[in-house]
Parts: C-alpha cells; sequence; structure tokens
C-alpha cells in the first residue's frame, strides 16, 4: 500500500448482524478503516457524496433501492471500487457487468473476504499511484509554467529604497559596472552588468538589441533601416536605440517579421 495510507471502506447491507460481521473480519487488517455503515440505498448515496470511501461492501438485495440503484444513482466522479455482497448468486453476472472487484456470496469466511480484499488492494493501489503520479507531473508542469524571471528590482537612491516593477521599464543601458533603467521621464542606476539583468528578464518581453542596449518589447514603435545593416528602434516616447545587426536575428524571431 502506499505507505501511511489507509484503504477507506463503507459497509453497507441492511441487516445489522451482516454489517458487523464484515467490521469484525476487517478489524485486524492494518491497511483497511471502515469509515461507516448504512442500512439503505439512499443512505449510502449520501454518505458517499459527503465523504466518498476508496471500496464499499455492497448488499445487492435491499428495499427501495438495491445495490445497483445505488451504484446508478452515485456520481460517477466519486464512484468508489466495489465488492458486492448477496445471499442469491443470480446477480454475480450483473455484478461484473457494473465492473465490481469481486462478489461474496452469502455465507463467506474469512479466507474468502481476504482474497478478495487482495485484489481490491492490489486494484486501489494501482489507482492510487496513477493519480500520484499524475498530481507530481501537473505539479511539475504548473511549476515549469510559473516565471521565474525578474518582475521587480530593487532600487537604492538618496538614502531611500524601492522597487519598480520590470514591466515598467522602457529600456535599460549599460554604464560600465551598472545599468541605467529608463522608465519614463525617470532614470535609475543599478549595480548590475548588462549580461547578467539580461539572464534575469524575461526573453519575451525584454530583448538585447546592442552589446550596451536592452529594450522591453511592448514599447517598440517603429523600426527604420539605417547603416551597414543596423536599424534604428523608434520607441513609443520618441526615443531612439540602434539595433545592431549581430542582434536583428532575434528581434526577428520574436516579432516574427522579415525585415
Amino acid at each position: 500500500m502506499i505507505e501511511n495510507e489507509k484503504i477507506q471502506v463503507l459497509i453497507v447491507d441492511d441487516e445489522p448482524l451482516a454489517r458487523e460481521k464484515i467490521r469484525e473480519m476487517l478489524k485486524s487488517d492494518p491497511d483497511i478503516e471502515v469509515i461507516g455503515e448504512c442500512g439503505n440505498g439512499y443512505g449510502t448515496v449520501k454518505a458517499v457524496q459527503e465523504n466518498p470511501p476508496d471500496l464499499i461492501f455492497l448488499d445487492v438485495q435491499m428495499p427501495e433501492m438495491d445495490g445497483f440503484a445505488v451504484l446508478e444513482a452515485i456520481d460517477e466522479d466519486n464512484l468508489p471500487f466495489v465488492i458486492f455482497v448477496t445471499a442469491y448468486d443470480q446477480y454475480a453476472v450483473k455484478a461484473f457487468e457494473v465492473h465490481a472487484l469481486d462478489y461474496l456470496l452469502k455465507p463467506f469466511d474469512r479466507e474468502r473476504l481476504e482474497k478478495a480484499l487482495i485484489r481490491a488492494k492490489n486494484q486501489i493501489q494501482r489507482e492510487k499511484s496513477k493519480e500520484m503520479s499524475q498530481k507530481i507531473f501537473t505539479m511539475l508542469e504548473e511549476l515549469k509554467g510559473k516565471s521565474t524571471y525578474l518582475e521587480r528590482v530593487v532600487i537604492k537612491t538618496e538614502g531611500h529604497v524601492f522597487f519598480l516593477k520590470t514591466e515598467d521599464i522602457d529600456w535599460i543601458e549599460a554604464e560600465g559596472n551598472y545599468v541605467c533603467l529608463h522608465s519614463g521621464k525617470k532614470s535609475h542606476l543599478l549595480r548590475e552588468t548588462i549580461s547578467t539583468l539580461e539572464a534575469e528578464l524575461d526573453p519575451k518581453r525584454f530583448l538585447r538589441i546592442h552589446r550596451s542596449t536592452i529594450v522591453n518589447i511592448d514599447r517598440i514603435q517603429e523600426l527604420h533601416s539605417w547603416f551597414h545593416g543596423d536599424y534604428r528602434v523608434v520607441l513609443q516616447d520618441g526615443t531612439q536605440l540602434t539595433l545592431s545587426r549581430n542582434y536583428r536575428e532575434k528581434l526577428r524571431e520574436v516579432l516574427g517579421k522579415n525585415f
């Protein structure tokens, strides 16, 4: 079994002695936790909806609502594994038609119940392992989908500190071991090399267009051909930057345009 997880069992039979017999047989099994008992079909449907078990020992013949009707009434997403219990073997074929794990014919002994449990444990373990693997896979996919890029930078200036969102940066230029972040009409110095900062920024938003320049792609308004394969990049605020021919291919890939 999966470590520290017990199979949660619901016992359903309209005869109290029959429920007690199954409970007593299950008591010594360390992998089993009986979470409830029901004496009729309607109570079973409600119990499954409120606290879905992994496995039901389900009596076939019950007044008003038999075991098959119970399964039909349960939402498919909450449908547990089933071991049918009955005094009449005429229901066996139908039981397996609804994908029961096993079929216990009354009166049954501990050995027969344990065989049914082994089958149930193996099937439930496979399903839970599959479910756990899917959860882990989904979690990894979500983690991969989450941005690991810089979302804000810490600016220290004139004795105080503030945060500047990267989405508010228009363009960046290198100044030795510093970079100058241009945001609107303001500029801020940050002690960082341009190559280091480039690696921390989202490449879908920020692009190196020159050895000393990074631009926020959303701020680009126009491109004009220049000399020797270079281009002039005009931003929305009128700022003009140089797109070096060495970086032209990267911008073309991002914009999906030929120029």
